[in-house]
């Protein structure tokens, strides 16, 4: 195994680009590294350069890595490769608790000049409110985590007369669009439309992959996706494992 060193991540950036969107997850996660957006992992590698397996793993050496979700990422070309790297090789400590992942056409969306000067971005002000609405926060390691990415990842709001957020997208550590909220008072008024296409300009305006997951059963989000043009592959999915909770 071999850990990955900044131009060696730049190099990997690019050949996992030829793996999309398989690839996505980790590709994602790489770019927001090699822009120097805040993390706590390495990358570790089968071999390099042609490398059948890449996991992105909690940094053993990082002092943060306990403050926030601790999540395992991986590629992979060889089911033989892999399980050896984590059954035989150590790739991750299996000791400790953490979540294991798997792994622009957009028709314009009208905006109307009061809706436009309801827009905004979330600030550290407002980690509190998507912290406590997140199906996956409400907690303090959560609270981290969403303030993490509103403090050095795009996001995108929609603002009631007094300047309260109403409804949000923001962006993942691993460049995906999610957390995706409406205040329920605010639903039906197409606010989630509107927020993911200024957020997918905006992010392929500044470089960044444009994608999304969405959970299975999630019939809404999927034809608001859907409709606006995104396109699902179906041969993949992704899935999250937690594991030691």
């Amino acid at each position: 195994m071999k850990i990955l060193n900044m131009d060696e991540l730049q190099i990997a950036e690019g050949l996992l680009q030829k793996n999309m969107p398989k690839s996505l997850k980790v590709y994602g996660y790489l770019h927001a590294m090699n822009r120097n957006k805040p993390n706590t992992l390495e990358v570790i590698v089968d071999t390099w350069p042609d490398f059948e397996v890449i996991i992105c793993r909690p940094d053993p050496k990082n002092k943060h890595a306990l403050d926030f979700l601790k999540e395992v990422l991986y590629y992979s070309k060889d089911e033989q490769i892999l399980r050896r790297m984590l059954t035989e090789e150590n790739a991750i400590d299996w000791s400790t608790s953490f979540t294991m992942a798997d792994c622009s056409n957009l028709p314009p969306s009208a905006v109307d000049s009061e809706l436009e000067s309801k827009m905004s971005s979330l600030n550290d002000s407002h980690t509190e409110l998507v912290n406590n609405t997140w199906k996956f926060g409400g907690d303090e390691q959560g609270y981290r985590h969403v303030n993490k990415l509103i403090c050095n990842f795009p996001s995108c709001c929609i603002t009631d007369g007094q300047g309260q957020p109403v409804s949000w997208i923001l962006v993942y550590d691993y460049c995906a669009m999610g957390i995706l909220y409406t205040l329920p008072e605010h639903r039906g008024k197409g606010y989630a439309k509107v927020l993911v296409s200024t957020m997918a300009k905006k992010l392929h305006a500044q470089g960044y992959p444009v994608y999304c997951f969405i959970e299975e059963g999630n019939l809404v989000s999927y034809r608001l996706f859907k409709n606006m043009g995104f396109t699902e592959d179906p041969a993949y999915r992704a899935a999250w494992f937690r594991f030691n909770l």
